[in-house]
C-alpha cells in the first residue's frame, strides 16, 4: 500500500445499519469508484461493530481508500450525494442509516470548517475505523490506538458471510 498521508489519497470510512447493509456498502463502494477523477486503489475486510453511541441493529463497515483528484469538500459533497441515493435520512445524530460514508483522512490535510473536520474528529475513538484501517495501513494505525478501543465489539466477517466482498483486503497498484 502507498506510503501515508500520500496527497491525493484519501480514506472514507463506509457503514451501515438498516435495510440490506452490505448491498448498500457494496454499491458505494462501486460509487466511490465511479467518482470522477477517481480511482477504488483498497478496500478494507468487512467487519461488523456494535453501535457507538447509537441504538439499532450492528453495523457493517469497512474503509476504502482513493486516489483521487477532488479536494476535501468536493469529496464531502460526492459522499454525501451517494447516501442520499441510499435513502440516507439524519432525523437525530447518530440515528440508525442505510449508509454513512466519512471522509476520515484525505493525503496530509489538516482541516476545520463548519461541515468537514480533518483527519475525522472521532476516528481514534472507533474501532470500526481503526481496525480496517490498520488492516489498509500496516503501520500507520498506533497499537495505542487500537487499545483504546479494544473493549469495542467489533468481528471481521468470514468470507462466507460476506457474498461479493473480497476474501482479503484488496489492493490495486
Amino acid at each position: 500500500m502507498h506510503a501515508w498521508p500520500a496527497p491525493g489519497c484519501a480514506w472514507v470510512g463506509l457503514g451501515a445499519n438498516l435495510g440490506d447493509a452490505q448491498a448498500a456498502l457494496q454499491r458505494a463502494v462501486q460509487a466511490l469508484a465511479a467518482l470522477p477523477g477517481t480511482r477504488l486503489v483498497a478496500l478494507s475486510s468487512l467487519y461488523r461493530s456494535a453501535p457507538v453511541d447509537a441504538g439499532g441493529p450492528d453495523y457493517w463497515n469497512a474503509v476504502a481508500a482513493l486516489h483521487t483528484a477532488l479536494a476535501p469538500q468536493p469529496l464531502l459533497e460526492a459522499l454525501l450525494a451517494i447516501e442520499q441515493a441510499e435513502g440516507r435520512l439524519r432525523p437525530y445524530r447518530n440515528a440508525p442509516r442505510t449508509l454513512d460514508l466519512d471522509v476520515l483522512l484525505h493525503g496530509p490535510e489538516r482541516l476545520h470548517t463548519p461541515t468537514l473536520t480533518l483527519p475525522h474528529p472521532r476516528l481514534h475513538e472507533r474501532a470500526f475505523v481503526l481496525q480496517p484501517l490498520a488492516e489498509l495501513l500496516p503501520g500507520g494505525v498506533a497499537p495505542q490506538a487500537l487499545a483504546a478501543v479494544a473493549a469495542q465489539r467489533i468481528e471481521r466477517v468470514p468470507t462466507q458471510a460476506a457474498p461479493g466482498w473480497p476474501a482479503q483486503p484488496w489492493s490495486q497498484d
